[in-house]
């Protein structure tokens, strides 16, 4: 029997900032029939999928569990304990979101799934944000991970060393933001600060969008003495935002 199921779901994060995080997140759900009745002691099949962006975005991670309703028509499980279909858990990006779970269940206990909807984390699982944030911190655990300054006196193209580090332009010169760029990820940004003077220009490669404008640019210029700042972020492939100006 084909059943449209009613979906309701909890997440439950375990908020701890200690490195032994555990790598999966509870999920509880209510399972209901298309008559909207509960649907009691039953063997079901839930598909867990996990996208990245958007809600069609980059799946990162996918699994199943076969569990079983109580009396009042609930599940529980644990994200990042079922059966593996795709990605690894431990290595989703929860920095780099946002993140929406896709739940597809089959009331019957096979593998005939029906989509039943698709939620966005509003809110990163902390205690996996922190075990991310582990890896940006220094292995002699005595200075934290920083944003390296960036000496910036030649003209020359974005590179990968700039990304989420800080760009010092000491002597006048331009950096070009090259169309397909993908190394840097959207969100990833690059402070930007003109020194002494200095004029730093941050150009637009044809087909590339500077603020909405493609092929433009921007100008930071310093005055004797004092320093300009700004502040540059990737919002889409071949587009930037671009502040401080």
């Amino acid at each position: 029997m084909k059943f449209i199921i009613n979906l309701l779901f909890f997440l439950i994060f375990a908020v701890s900032i200690w490195a032994q995080s555990p790598e999966k997140i509870s999920y509880q759900a209510i399972i209901r029939g298309q008559d909207n009745s509960l649907i009691v002691n039953s063997k079901i099949s839930l598909s867990i999928i996990i996208h990245q962006n958007s809600a069609k975005g980059t799946t990162v991670f996918q699994e199943t569990h076969a569990v079983y309703t109580n009396n009042n028509g609930l599940i529980s499980v644990e994200i990042g304990t079922g059966n593996n279909i795709s990605g690894s858990f431990a290595n989703i990006p929860w920095e780099k979101g946002p993140f929406f779970i896709e739940t597809q269940v089959d009331a019957s206990g096979g593998t005939n799934y029906n989509l039943i909807g698709v939620t966005q984390l509003l809110s990163v699982p902390y205690a996996l944000h922190a075990k991310t944030a582990e890896r940006l911190i220094s292995t002699d655990n005595i200075n934290p991970y920083k944003a390296k300054i960036v000496i910036f006196n030649s003209s020359r193209n974005v590179a990968d060393s700039d990304i989420n580090n800080t760009i010092e332009c000491t002597s006048s010169a331009t950096l070009t933001l090259t169309n397909g760029f993908e190394n840097m990820l959207n969100g990833d940004t690059i402070n930007l600060e003109a020194h002494n003077g200095a004029v730093l220009t941050i150009q637009a490669s044809p087909g590339v969008q500077i603020n909405y404008n493609e092929n433009g640019k921007a100008v930071f210029s310093s005055s004797t003495g004092n320093v300009r700042f700004g502040f540059l972020r990737k919002t889409d492939s071949n587009s930037y935002i671009i502040s401080g100006q």
